[in-house]
């Protein structure tokens, strides 16, 4: 490869001088090698002597390959080795960066030019390698890997969830979902991230675990659907994920950037437009949502950078909404919405899939899990904030805008969002008996928000009864077309609700 200072040096642009964002790069794998220093690799193979090649870009040197192993690793994973200082950059020694420099790096640079890279590959690996568990790594041969992907790609499946404590984090998700209850508190579940989540595949009656991105890659138009693919490519547009602050305090207040900011600042296609579906809620909770009708933006963003340079305390009840949150409701945030969750909610955060770009204005004068002040976004906030979507507008378009849309013999729906800004659409099926759904077009990403159990079916019987629990996320590929959902075990004869998400093509 190129040396340190060289990678650092093609990469200095996309990295940029901010300590969590940077830019979109175009760059791929063999941007990062020297030619000569390949060349004269390649050339120790002449004379068909056997020879190992182990790293990344290993089948950049070896142009014929008698066997091609690609060891995979999902993204949560690396995350974690981040957080020990354990993994490098492409080309690069990093690992006494921060974690934050280190997920940008992946995120802006390494990832993007990797998975282009694995796309290249799919097709001719003989032997892939599970390695999220560092001391027991686990091999099946490229046409068990393939025929894995394939078979999944037409059926109901859930990624496998991870879950993280916040300085903000709750209790709820402990006892629900039945966690250690030795940490602290747990403030996010990841349960539909496929971009980081991975996959469970049996093998023999081993489990292997593989990047969920590993289907969005070689099965994207059966996953997506066409018109999906079409507009997005091989990006998973949908993202499921729990906040937790029930016993908790309230997540920091702040701001996503509009699809004009995010394009032109950080090379992103789309924005993080997303929604607050309230999972459960205690007496008192709320939200903050909206710029207050009356309040002076001016002062606002005075007050906030006040904060930012001396700590000083900012008052955000005198510039944005603070509106009660009980158990269903649907609050819409469309991207240039001030907000954030209160103390005591759960929230069920249904969004696009960019997740990094929450521009923090306030964080309540609290440091983060590392004694460190969280980074402070401000003026990029004050470029994005859409300072008319005031209380009059909040409370007409972003709060529990609810529309019946169908209803059978034992079941019901609504429309509960979103904005008319965002792609995605979201439905609330309640159900006591079975329900008839159709993809048309689209993938479906489903929660469970009411019930114990439920069973997805398909009607004509290509694939088998899938069962799900509440609070889990489970996502149904397009090229399902129809299924059916019925309250199932000891749902059986209850009323049952899921929440629907799929990306919407007309208004």
């Amino acid at each position: 490869m190129k040396s340190d200072a060289q990678v650092r040096a093609m990469t200095e642009k996309f990295m940029t001088d901010h300590v969590l964002f940077g830019y979109v790069a175009n760059i791929s794998v063999e941007d990062f090698f020297d030619k000569k220093k390949l060349a004269a690799a390649r050339s120790q193979l002449e004379g068909g002597k056997k020879t190992l090649i182990i790293g990344v870009g290993a089948s950049l040197v070896a142009e014929e390959k008698d066997r091609l192993v690609y060891a995979d690793m999902a993204r949560w994973e690396i995350q974690q080795r981040f957080r020990r200082h354990l993994v490098r950059g492409i080309g690069v020694d990093n690992r006494t960066d921060a974690v934050s420099i280190q997920y940008k790096r992946g995120y802006f640079i390494d990832w993007r030019a990797l998975d282009r890279y694995k796309e290249t590959l799919f097709d001719k690996v003989e032997w892939w390698l599970d390695t999220n568990e560092q001391s027991t790594p686990k091999l099946i041969n490229g046409e068990t890997f393939r025929e894995g992907m394939a078979k999944t790609a037409r059926k109901p499946f859930r990624v496998v969830p991870f879950f993280d404590p916040a300085p903000w984090g709750g209790q709820w998700m402990k006892d629900v979902c039945d966690l250690d209850r030795s940490v602290a508190n747990y403030g996010w579940c990841f349960d539909c991230v496929p971009e980081e989540n991975s996959l469970l595949l049996e093998v023999d009656g081993v489990k292997v675990e593989f990047p969920a991105n590993d289907l969005v890659l070689t099965h994207s138009r059966e996953l997506l659907g066409v018109p999906v693919e079409g507009r997005f490519g091989k990006d998973f547009p949908i993202r499921f994920d729990f906040l937790d602050t029930i016993g908790g305090g309230n997540l920091s207040l702040q701001v996503h950037p509009t699809a004009d900011y995010i394009r032109k600042t950080f090379g992103m296609s789309y924005t993080q437009d997303e929604s607050y579906y309230i999972m459960d809620a205690k007496e008192g909770a709320t939200v903050y949502l909206g710029f207050k009708t009356g309040a002076d933006k001016e002062a606002m963003l005075a007050d906030l950078r006040a904060a930012q340079r001396s700590g000083k305390h900012f008052d955000a009840e005198k510039y944005v909404n603070r509106i009660p949150a009980k158990k269903h409701d649907h609050f819409l945030i469309p991207g240039g919405t001030l907000h954030c969750s209160g103390a005591d909610a759960m929230v069920l955060e249904i969004s696009a899939t960019p997740n990094l770009f929450t521009f923090k204005l306030w964080d309540w004068g609290r440091m983060g899990l590392d004694g460190k002040p969280r980074p402070i976004n401000v003026e990029h906030g004050s470029h994005v904030i859409q300072w008319e979507r005031n209380t009059e507008y909040v409370h007409a378009n972003l709060v529990d805008h609810f529309e019946p849309t169908a209803k059978g013999e034992g079941w019901s729906e609504i429309k509960t969002g979103l904005h008319p800004a965002e792609f995605i659409e979201t439905r609330r099926t309640s159900f006591t008996g079975v329900v008839p759904f159709e993809t048309r077009d689209s993938v479906h990403v489903l929660n469970l928000v009411e019930g114990e159990e439920a069973v997805v079916e398909s009607p004509d019987g290509s694939f088998e009864p899938f069962v799900v629990h509440y609070a889990e996320t489970f996502i149904i590929p397009e090229c399902v077309k129809k299924f059916t959902v019925r309250p199932y075990g000891a749902s059986e004869g209850k009323e049952c609700m899921v929440v629907r998400a799929y990306i919407r093509f007309n208004a």
